[in-house]
């Protein structure tokens, strides 16, 4: 995660913007006499969003955990996808 202080922040807003989204990461926003600031694009935050109402769960986290460690394994089947819709 980038560090960069509000006032430079500030002055490069766009900047700091553009590069946050094309980085695809948060940047640290800090402040002399106040609590820092996060910046993250739109699509990270719906992303962790998604991400803590998955996990929120314990047995359903449990779930995820186990099918990432199958798949690290190479245990992991690959299926096509069957559209309701097809013929």
């Amino acid at each position: 995660m980038r560090t960069i202080h509000f006032s430079d922040a500030r002055s490069n807003l766009k900047a700091v913007m553009d590069q946050t989204i094309d980085d695809h990461d948060a940047v640290l926003i800090t402040r002399r006499d106040a609590p820092n600031v996060v910046l993250m694009s739109e699509a990270q935050y719906e992303s962790w969003k998604e991400t803590m109402y998955l996990l929120q769960s314990p047995t359903n986290a449990e779930r995820i955990l186990r099918s990432i460690a199958q798949h690290r394994r190479g245990e992991a089947v690959e299926r096509q996808l069957i559209d309701p819709d097809g013929e």
